[in-house]
C-alpha cells in the first residue's frame, strides 16, 4: 500500500472546536492556544470565524483574537466566513485565507444556515469575487458528507454536487466533514472515489469527528485514496450545536502518533501539540479527550 510521503495537518480546533462552548472563552486563552499551536510547527490553523454573534457567541471576537497572534512566517490563518457581511470584517482584519462551508443535507443546510444549499452556494459568489480582489485564498467546507442528523445516510451524489461548486467556484481545497461522526471506512473509500471522479485528491481534505470511534480508520482509507490533508483537534475539542450527540473532532495528536509511525512526515512536533491539548483542556477544565494526550499527561 502506498501512502502520501507528507501531510498537512489543518489544525481546527481554535474555531470548529471551542465554537460550541457554554461558557466565554477569554481572547487570552484563545491567543495562547493558537500561539502553543504555531510553535508546533502546523502550517494552517484556524483562527475563528466572522458569524453572527447572535448564533456563534463563542466566535464574535474573533477580531480581538486575529489581531493579537503571533503570526509565524509560513503559517496560515484561516476563518470562517459565512456571507458578504462576514467577508468584510476578514477583509477589515487583513485575513490572507478563509473557508466558506456548504452542507450535502438539504435539512441540516437549512438548521444551520437558515437557506438551501443551491441558496448557500449562491451566497458565497459575492465573497468569491471580494476574496479574489484582495487576494484571499478560499478553502471549501463540505458538511454532513457521510451521515445527517435529520437525513441519515447522505448519497455520494449529493457530496460531489456541493463539492464540485465549490471546486468550480474557485475553493483551492475542499473539505469533506463527517460532522456527525458516523462514517465507517468502506463508506469513507465509496465517498472519496466518487468525489475523485471530478476533483483531485490533491485539492481534497477529511474532517471526522470521533463520536463513534471511526476517525482514525476513516483517516487511514483517505491516506490509502491518496489524500494528503487532515483537519484535527488539538485535544479531540468540539461537536456540533446542530448535531445533537455529536463529539470532538479527531484529536490532532492521535492522527500525528498515527501518521509518525506509518513514517509520514508532518513537520509537526507531537509534544507541542500534545501540550497545547493539555492547556486548552485544563483552560475549559475538561478531562483530555485525546487517547495520545492522556498518555503524555500521565508521564508527567
Amino acid at each position: 500500500m502506498t501512502y502520501p510521503k507528507k501531510v498537512r495537518i489543518v489544525e481546527v480546533g481554535p474555531r470548529d472546536g471551542l465554537q460550541n462552548e457554554k461558557s466565554t472563552v477569554p481572547v487570552e486563552t484563545k491567543v495562547a492556544l493558537i500561539d502553543k499551536l504555531s510553535a508546533s510547527g502546523l502550517q494552517s490553523i484556524e483562527a475563528g470565524a466572522f458569524v453572527s454573534p447572535k448564533w456563534v457567541p463563542q466566535m464574535a471576537d474573533t477580531d480581538k483574537v486575529y489581531a493579537a497572534i503571533q503570526k509565524k512566517s509560513g503559517v496560515g490563518y484561516p476563518v470562517l466566513v459565512p456571507n458578504a457581511m462576514g467577508m468584510e470584517a476578514a477583509v477589515a482584519a487583513g485575513v490572507k485565507e478563509i473557508a466558506v462551508f456548504a452542507a450535502a443535507s438539504e435539512s441540516f443546510s437549512q438548521k444551520n444556515i437558515n437557506c438551501s444549499i443551491a441558496e448557500s452556494i449562491e451566497r458565497f459568489k459575492p465573497v468569491m469575487e471580494e476574496a479574489k480582489k484582495h487576494g484571499i485564498r478560499v478553502r471549501g467546507y463540505v458538511s454532513c458528507v457521510l451521515g445527517c442528523p435529520y437525513e441519515g445516510e447522505i448519497k455520494p451524489e449529493a457530496v460531489v454536487k456541493v463539492a464540485k461548486a465549490l471546486h468550480d467556484a474557485g475553493c483551492y481545497e475542499i473539505s469533506l466533514g463527517d460532522t456527525i461522526g458516523t462514517g465507517t471506512p468502506e463508506k469513507t473509500r465509496k465517498l472519496l472515489q466518487a468525489v475523485m471522479k471530478e476533483i483531485p485528491a490533491s485539492a481534497l481534505a477529511v474532517h471526522f469527528h470521533d463520536t463513534y470511534g471511526q476517525a482514525l480508520a476513516n483517516i487511514l482509507v483517505a491516506l490509502e485514496e491518496g489524500i494528503a490533508v487532515i483537519d484535527s483537534a488539538a485535544g479531540g475539542l468540539g461537536g456540533c450545536p446542530y448535531a445533537k450527540g455529536a463529539t470532538g473532532n479527531v484529536a490532532t495528536e492521535d492522527v500525528l502518533y498515527m501518521l509518525h509511525g506509518m513514517g509520514i512526515d508532518t513537520g509537526v512536533s507531537l509534544e507541542k501539540v500534545a501540550e497545547a491539548g493539555r492547556f486548552i483542556a485544563d483552560a475549559l477544565q475538561r478531562p483530555l479527550v485525546s487517547k495520545v494526550g492522556q498518555v503524555f499527561q500521565n508521564k508527567q
